[in-house]
Protein backbone atom coordinates (compact mmCIF):
# COMPACT_ATOMS: atom_id res chain seq x y z
CA UNK A 1 0.00 0.00 0.00
CA UNK A 2 1.45 3.36 -1.05
CA UNK A 3 2.24 5.81 1.75
CA UNK A 4 0.81 8.70 -0.26
CA UNK A 5 -2.41 9.19 -2.18
CA UNK A 6 -3.99 11.92 -4.27
CA UNK A 7 -6.70 14.37 -3.25
CA UNK A 8 -8.25 17.59 -4.54
CA UNK A 9 -7.64 20.13 -1.79
CA UNK A 10 -9.30 23.55 -1.56
CA UNK A 11 -7.05 26.15 0.08
CA UNK A 12 -6.79 29.89 0.53
CA UNK A 13 -4.56 31.46 -2.09
CA UNK A 14 -4.24 35.24 -1.99
CA UNK A 15 -7.61 35.60 -0.31
CA UNK A 16 -9.45 33.31 -2.72
CA UNK A 17 -10.39 29.65 -2.52
CA UNK A 18 -8.52 27.52 -5.05
CA UNK A 19 -8.60 23.75 -5.61
CA UNK A 20 -5.36 21.93 -6.44
CA UNK A 21 -4.29 18.28 -6.49
CA UNK A 22 -2.00 17.26 -3.65
CA UNK A 23 -0.33 14.12 -2.34
CA UNK A 24 -1.49 13.30 1.20
CA UNK A 25 -0.76 10.61 3.79
CA UNK A 26 -3.17 8.91 6.19
CA UNK A 27 -1.68 11.11 8.90
CA UNK A 28 -3.04 14.17 7.11
CA UNK A 29 -6.64 12.92 7.32
CA UNK A 30 -9.18 14.00 9.96
CA UNK A 31 -9.32 12.08 13.24
CA UNK A 32 -12.53 10.13 12.57
CA UNK A 33 -13.31 6.50 13.41
CA UNK A 34 -13.50 4.82 9.98
CA UNK A 35 -10.78 4.82 7.31
CA UNK A 36 -12.17 4.21 3.82
CA UNK A 37 -10.39 3.45 0.57
CA UNK A 38 -12.45 5.51 -1.85
CA UNK A 39 -13.34 4.10 -5.26
CA UNK A 40 -15.78 6.63 -6.68
CA UNK A 41 -17.28 10.03 -5.99
CA UNK A 42 -19.63 12.22 -8.03
CA UNK A 43 -20.07 15.70 -9.45
CA UNK A 44 -23.01 17.70 -8.11
CA UNK A 45 -23.88 21.39 -8.49
CA UNK A 46 -22.60 22.01 -4.97
CA UNK A 47 -19.32 20.30 -5.92
CA UNK A 48 -19.03 22.66 -8.87
CA UNK A 49 -19.35 25.61 -6.51
CA UNK A 50 -16.75 24.19 -4.12
CA UNK A 51 -14.15 23.24 -6.72
CA UNK A 52 -14.58 26.59 -8.48
CA UNK A 53 -13.83 28.44 -5.25
CA UNK A 54 -17.31 29.92 -4.81
CA UNK A 55 -17.10 29.89 -1.01
CA UNK A 56 -18.87 26.59 -0.22
CA UNK A 57 -15.89 25.39 1.84
CA UNK A 58 -16.31 26.96 5.26
CA UNK A 59 -13.13 25.48 6.68
CA UNK A 60 -9.76 25.43 4.95
CA UNK A 61 -7.93 23.41 3.85
CA UNK A 62 -10.86 21.31 2.58
CA UNK A 63 -11.04 18.16 0.46
CA UNK A 64 -13.98 18.48 -1.95
CA UNK A 65 -16.64 15.94 -2.88
CA UNK A 66 -20.01 15.56 -1.12
CA UNK A 67 -20.36 11.87 -2.10
CA UNK A 68 -18.18 8.81 -1.90
CA UNK A 69 -18.33 5.04 -2.13
CA UNK A 70 -15.53 2.78 -1.00
CA UNK A 71 -14.23 -0.04 1.15
CA UNK A 72 -13.51 0.14 4.88
CA UNK A 73 -9.81 -0.31 5.63
CA UNK A 74 -9.89 0.31 9.38
CA UNK A 75 -12.74 0.88 11.84
CA UNK A 76 -12.99 1.81 15.50
CA UNK A 77 -16.79 1.45 15.23
CA UNK A 78 -18.71 -1.72 16.09
CA UNK A 79 -21.04 -0.98 13.17
CA UNK A 80 -18.42 -1.38 10.44
CA UNK A 81 -15.46 -3.68 9.82
CA UNK A 82 -12.62 -3.87 7.33
CA UNK A 83 -13.89 -5.00 3.95
CA UNK A 84 -17.39 -3.46 4.28
CA UNK A 85 -18.61 -1.57 1.22
CA UNK A 86 -20.00 1.81 2.31
CA UNK A 87 -21.27 5.11 0.97
CA UNK A 88 -21.75 8.65 2.24
CA UNK A 89 -23.99 11.45 0.95
CA UNK A 90 -23.80 14.98 2.33
CA UNK A 91 -23.36 15.51 6.08
CA UNK A 92 -21.36 18.66 5.35
CA UNK A 93 -18.66 16.96 3.30
CA UNK A 94 -16.77 19.48 1.15
CA UNK A 95 -18.19 22.25 3.33
CA UNK A 96 -17.34 21.49 6.96
CA UNK A 97 -15.67 18.08 6.64
CA UNK A 98 -13.23 16.50 4.21
CA UNK A 99 -14.99 14.69 1.39
CA UNK A 100 -14.77 12.21 -1.45
CA UNK A 101 -12.23 13.70 -3.84
CA UNK A 102 -9.49 11.69 -2.21
CA UNK A 103 -8.24 8.14 -2.66
CA UNK A 104 -8.53 7.60 1.11
CA UNK A 105 -10.67 9.34 3.70
CA UNK A 106 -11.40 9.13 7.42
CA UNK A 107 -15.11 9.52 8.17
CA UNK A 108 -17.48 9.39 11.12
CA UNK A 109 -19.32 6.08 11.34
CA UNK A 110 -22.55 8.02 11.95
CA UNK A 111 -22.33 9.29 8.36
CA UNK A 112 -21.86 5.91 6.70
CA UNK A 113 -24.44 3.47 5.43
CA UNK A 114 -23.66 0.07 4.00
CA UNK A 115 -23.79 -0.21 0.24
CA UNK A 116 -27.10 -1.86 -0.76
CA UNK A 117 -26.61 -5.28 -2.34
CA UNK A 118 -28.53 -4.08 -5.39
CA UNK A 119 -25.77 -1.66 -6.43
CA UNK A 120 -22.10 -1.68 -7.26
CA UNK A 121 -20.09 1.24 -5.91
CA UNK A 122 -20.05 2.83 -9.36
CA UNK A 123 -23.85 2.47 -9.65
CA UNK A 124 -24.30 3.95 -6.17
CA UNK A 125 -22.35 7.00 -7.26
CA UNK A 126 -24.33 7.18 -10.51
CA UNK A 127 -27.21 7.77 -8.10
CA UNK A 128 -25.23 9.82 -5.55
CA UNK A 129 -26.63 12.73 -3.60
CA UNK A 130 -28.66 13.82 -6.62
CA UNK A 131 -30.50 10.51 -6.98
CA UNK A 132 -30.89 10.02 -3.25
CA UNK A 133 -32.37 13.53 -3.05
CA UNK A 134 -34.76 12.60 -5.88
CA UNK A 135 -35.98 9.64 -3.85
CA UNK A 136 -36.51 11.87 -0.82
CA UNK A 137 -38.59 14.19 -3.03
CA UNK A 138 -40.72 11.33 -4.33
CA UNK A 139 -41.26 10.06 -0.79
CA UNK A 140 -42.27 13.56 0.32
CA UNK A 141 -44.87 13.80 -2.48
CA UNK A 142 -46.22 10.36 -1.53
CA UNK A 143 -46.58 11.39 2.11
CA UNK A 144 -48.43 14.51 0.96
CA UNK A 145 -50.96 12.35 -0.88
CA UNK A 146 -49.80 12.99 -4.45
CA UNK A 147 -50.67 9.69 -6.14
CA UNK A 148 -50.48 8.76 -9.86
CA UNK A 149 -54.24 9.08 -10.30
CA UNK A 150 -54.24 12.73 -9.19
CA UNK A 151 -52.76 14.07 -12.45
CA UNK A 152 -49.50 15.10 -14.06
CA UNK A 153 -46.34 15.70 -12.04
CA UNK A 154 -43.83 18.31 -13.21
CA UNK A 155 -40.05 18.02 -12.83
CA UNK A 156 -38.09 21.26 -13.31
CA UNK A 157 -34.40 21.41 -14.13
CA UNK A 158 -35.14 18.01 -15.58
CA UNK A 159 -31.86 17.32 -17.40
CA UNK A 160 -29.77 17.70 -14.25
CA UNK A 161 -28.89 14.90 -11.86
CA UNK A 162 -31.85 15.28 -9.48
CA UNK A 163 -34.30 15.82 -12.30
CA UNK A 164 -33.08 12.85 -14.34
CA UNK A 165 -33.46 10.37 -11.50
CA UNK A 166 -36.77 11.90 -10.38
CA UNK A 167 -38.25 11.37 -13.85
CA UNK A 168 -37.19 7.73 -13.91
CA UNK A 169 -38.49 7.05 -10.40
CA UNK A 170 -41.83 8.76 -10.92
CA UNK A 171 -42.40 7.08 -14.30
CA UNK A 172 -41.67 3.62 -12.90
CA UNK A 173 -44.08 4.29 -10.03
CA UNK A 174 -46.87 5.02 -12.52
CA UNK A 175 -46.93 8.83 -12.55
CA UNK A 176 -47.41 10.83 -15.73
CA UNK A 177 -44.26 12.96 -15.75
CA UNK A 178 -43.82 16.26 -17.55
CA UNK A 179 -40.22 17.43 -17.78
CA UNK A 180 -39.20 21.09 -17.96
CA UNK A 181 -35.83 21.87 -19.52
CA UNK A 182 -34.17 24.92 -20.97
CA UNK A 183 -32.08 22.77 -23.32
CA UNK A 184 -33.73 21.59 -26.53
CA UNK A 185 -31.01 18.97 -27.11
CA UNK A 186 -32.04 17.06 -23.95
CA UNK A 187 -35.63 16.36 -24.99
CA UNK A 188 -35.04 12.88 -26.45
CA UNK A 189 -32.94 11.96 -23.41
CA UNK A 190 -35.70 13.03 -21.01
CA UNK A 191 -38.35 11.06 -22.87
CA UNK A 192 -36.10 8.00 -22.76
CA UNK A 193 -35.96 8.37 -18.98
CA UNK A 194 -39.77 8.25 -18.83
CA UNK A 195 -41.09 11.77 -19.41
CA UNK A 196 -44.40 11.76 -21.27
CA UNK A 197 -43.80 15.29 -22.49
CA UNK A 198 -41.01 17.85 -22.38
CA UNK A 199 -41.84 21.56 -22.11
CA UNK A 200 -39.63 24.62 -22.27
CA UNK A 201 -38.51 26.62 -19.28
CA UNK A 202 -40.58 29.52 -20.63
CA UNK A 203 -43.74 27.40 -20.63
CA UNK A 204 -43.06 26.43 -17.03
CA UNK A 205 -43.09 30.13 -16.18
CA UNK A 206 -46.68 30.45 -17.40
CA UNK A 207 -47.84 34.02 -16.98
CA UNK A 208 -45.61 34.55 -13.97
CA UNK A 209 -48.54 35.41 -11.71
CA UNK A 210 -48.68 34.40 -8.03
CA UNK A 211 -51.98 32.60 -8.68
CA UNK A 212 -52.47 30.85 -12.03
CA UNK A 213 -54.55 28.17 -13.74
CA UNK A 214 -54.36 24.75 -12.06
CA UNK A 215 -52.16 22.34 -14.01
CA UNK A 216 -50.03 20.00 -11.89
CA UNK A 217 -50.91 17.45 -9.20
CA UNK A 218 -47.42 17.82 -7.84
CA UNK A 219 -43.89 18.80 -8.75
CA UNK A 220 -40.23 18.20 -8.00
CA UNK A 221 -38.43 21.53 -8.25
CA UNK A 222 -34.65 21.72 -8.61
CA UNK A 223 -34.48 25.39 -9.65
CA UNK A 224 -36.06 27.70 -7.07
CA UNK A 225 -36.69 31.42 -7.54
CA UNK A 226 -39.28 32.54 -10.13
CA UNK A 227 -39.60 29.05 -11.63
CA UNK A 228 -40.64 27.60 -8.27
CA UNK A 229 -43.01 30.52 -7.70
CA UNK A 230 -44.71 29.88 -11.06
CA UNK A 231 -44.96 26.15 -10.37
CA UNK A 232 -46.60 26.78 -6.99
CA UNK A 233 -49.12 29.05 -8.72
CA UNK A 234 -50.12 26.20 -11.07
CA UNK A 235 -50.49 23.35 -8.53
CA UNK A 236 -53.92 21.73 -8.32
CA UNK A 237 -56.04 22.01 -5.20
CA UNK A 238 -54.46 19.87 -2.45
CA UNK A 239 -51.28 19.28 -4.44
CA UNK A 240 -47.68 19.67 -3.36
CA UNK A 241 -44.23 20.73 -4.53
CA UNK A 242 -41.07 19.05 -3.25
CA UNK A 243 -38.37 21.74 -3.43
CA UNK A 244 -34.73 20.74 -3.22
CA UNK A 245 -32.67 23.10 -5.38
CA UNK A 246 -31.71 26.70 -6.05
CA UNK A 247 -29.89 26.62 -9.39
CA UNK A 248 -32.08 29.54 -10.47
CA UNK A 249 -31.69 31.50 -7.24
CA UNK A 250 -32.55 31.28 -3.54
CA UNK A 251 -35.36 33.84 -3.58
CA UNK A 252 -39.06 32.93 -3.82
CA UNK A 253 -41.26 35.71 -5.29
CA UNK A 254 -44.67 34.25 -4.49
CA UNK A 255 -47.72 35.00 -2.34
CA UNK A 256 -49.81 33.15 0.21
CA UNK A 257 -52.70 32.72 -2.24
CA UNK A 258 -51.92 29.18 -3.51
CA UNK A 259 -51.38 27.98 0.04
CA UNK A 260 -54.54 29.39 1.62
CA UNK A 261 -56.92 29.15 -1.35
CA UNK A 262 -55.82 25.84 -2.89
CA UNK A 263 -54.35 24.08 0.14
CA UNK A 264 -51.03 23.70 -1.69
CA UNK A 265 -48.08 22.29 0.28
CA UNK A 266 -44.47 23.38 -0.23
CA UNK A 267 -42.27 20.53 0.96
CA UNK A 268 -38.68 21.44 1.71
CA UNK A 269 -36.37 18.47 1.06
CA UNK A 270 -32.95 18.42 2.72
CA UNK A 271 -30.55 15.63 1.84
CA UNK A 272 -27.48 16.88 3.72
CA UNK A 273 -28.51 16.28 7.32
CA UNK A 274 -31.34 13.77 6.84
CA UNK A 275 -31.28 11.18 9.65
CA UNK A 276 -29.78 7.77 8.99
CA UNK A 277 -33.13 5.95 9.16
CA UNK A 278 -34.54 8.15 6.39
CA UNK A 279 -31.38 7.70 4.31
CA UNK A 280 -31.58 3.94 4.64
CA UNK A 281 -35.25 4.01 3.67
CA UNK A 282 -34.45 6.12 0.60
CA UNK A 283 -31.65 3.80 -0.51
CA UNK A 284 -33.88 0.77 0.08
CA UNK A 285 -36.52 2.36 -2.13
CA UNK A 286 -33.93 3.18 -4.79
CA UNK A 287 -32.94 -0.50 -4.83
CA UNK A 288 -36.50 -1.49 -5.76
CA UNK A 289 -37.92 1.57 -7.57
CA UNK A 290 -35.05 2.73 -9.79
CA UNK A 291 -34.67 1.15 -13.22
CA UNK A 292 -30.94 0.46 -13.46
CA UNK A 293 -31.14 0.39 -17.24
CA UNK A 294 -31.10 4.20 -17.19
CA UNK A 295 -27.51 4.30 -15.95
CA UNK A 296 -25.99 3.96 -19.43
CA UNK A 297 -27.97 6.89 -20.82
CA UNK A 298 -27.81 9.00 -17.69
CA UNK A 299 -24.20 8.56 -16.54
CA UNK A 300 -20.72 9.46 -17.69
CA UNK A 301 -17.52 8.32 -15.97
CA UNK A 302 -14.73 10.86 -15.61
CA UNK A 303 -11.28 10.79 -13.99
CA UNK A 304 -10.69 12.93 -10.91
CA UNK A 305 -8.08 14.84 -12.92
CA UNK A 306 -10.90 16.42 -14.99
CA UNK A 307 -12.71 17.90 -11.99
CA UNK A 308 -11.63 21.55 -12.40
CA UNK A 309 -13.03 21.68 -15.95
CA UNK A 310 -16.14 19.68 -15.03
CA UNK A 311 -16.90 22.07 -12.17
CA UNK A 312 -17.09 24.99 -14.58
CA UNK A 313 -19.29 22.97 -16.95
CA UNK A 314 -21.89 22.04 -14.32
CA UNK A 315 -22.14 25.65 -13.14
CA UNK A 316 -22.70 26.72 -16.75
CA UNK A 317 -25.55 24.20 -17.15
CA UNK A 318 -23.56 22.11 -19.63
CA UNK A 319 -23.69 18.79 -17.75
CA UNK A 320 -26.44 16.28 -18.55
CA UNK A 321 -27.49 13.62 -16.05
CA UNK A 322 -24.96 12.23 -13.62
CA UNK A 323 -21.16 12.33 -13.61
CA UNK A 324 -19.32 9.61 -11.68
CA UNK A 325 -15.77 10.49 -10.64
CA UNK A 326 -13.12 7.76 -10.60
CA UNK A 327 -10.81 9.03 -7.86
CA UNK A 328 -8.08 6.60 -8.93
CA UNK A 329 -7.83 7.98 -12.45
Amino acid sequence: MSDTFRALVIEDQDGKQKATFKDLTVGDLPDNDVLVEVSYSTLNYKDGLAVSGKGIARRLPMVGGIDLAGTVLESASDEFKAGDKVLVNGFGLSELYWGGYSQKQRLKSDWLIKLPDAFTMREAMAIGTAGYTSMLCVMALERAGVTPDKGEVLVTGAAGGVGSVAISLLAKLGYTVIASSGRQETHDYLKKLGASEVISREETMGKGRPFDKERWAGAVDCVGSSILASVIAQINYGGAVAACGLAGGNDLPTSVLPFILRNVSLLGVDSVMAPKALREEAWSRLATDLDKSIFDDMTTLEPMSNLPALAEQILAGQVKGRVVIDVNA
